[in-house]
């Protein structure tokens, strides 16, 4: 198998905490010790003669319209060849947690908006990974109202924009069905190692990176 991210390429990955897992600011090559981490080790394990550089600029607490707000500085002056995303928890879950939500017309708009920009100025591929939630606590399946919607704009962007899919809301909750939500995230949203894993696998078996 002959993975889709050719050799000498900068794959670039990018998101909210999920993507962020404890990366710090000051290092600029810290991957975090999350899905982004793992998919990078494991990739560049597997395919070493490839030498892609992996680089992480995924930003606790961010929604699509931080990403939009930051994509010059955080995508654009680092010329990707390739860029993942994985954005939306955030705009779900501040219209539980603080009355504050985003409609989703807006995350659409902020979302085509960087892809726009992504492809037009540098000609990047484009991986999107859809944001999840999972049944635990109890509250979190209200969430599915909002976060549906979002779901759906994720795949319809992916189509539009002729990028690959990693269908994460079903591999989690496919995953949840076999062990407990929270041995994969125990508040519903961020993973626990195994949960990280999951993303990892999923994400490069996406780019054709493992069976």
């Amino acid at each position: 198998m002959e993975p889709v991210i050719e050799p000498g390429a900068t794959m670039l990955f990018q998101g909210d905490s999920i993507t962020d897992a404890g990366r710090g600011a000051l290092d600029p090559e810290n991957l975090g010790a999350g899905y982004a981490m793992m998919a990078a080790s494991w990739f560049s394990a597997a395919y070493p003669e490839h030498n892609v550089r992996f680089i992480n600029r995924g930003v606790s607490g961010n929604r699509a319209v931080d990403l939009e707000q930051r994509w010059e500085r955080d995508c654009l002056d680092l010329k990707p060849d390739w860029v993942s995303i994985m954005i939306g928890i955030n705009d779900t879950w501040r219209a539980f947690d603080s009355n504050d939500p985003t409609a989703t017309e807006d995350y659409e708009s902020a979302y085509r908006t960087i892809l726009t920009q992504t492809v037009n100025q540098l000609g990047s591929h484009l991986v999107l990974i859809e944001p999840f939630v999972l049944p635990f606590p109890e509250d979190r399946k209200a969430w599915r109202e909002d976060l549906d919607p979002r779901i759906q704009v994720v795949r319809s962007l992916a189509d539009e924009f002729d990028a690959i899919l990693v269908p994460m809301d079903g591999i989690m909750n496919a995953a949840a069905e076999k062990r407990d939500p929270d041995f994969w995230a125990p508040d519903g949203v961020h993973p626990t190692p195994a949960g990280h894993a999951l993303i990892a696998q999923s994400w490069l078996r996406a780019v054709k990176a493992i069976a």
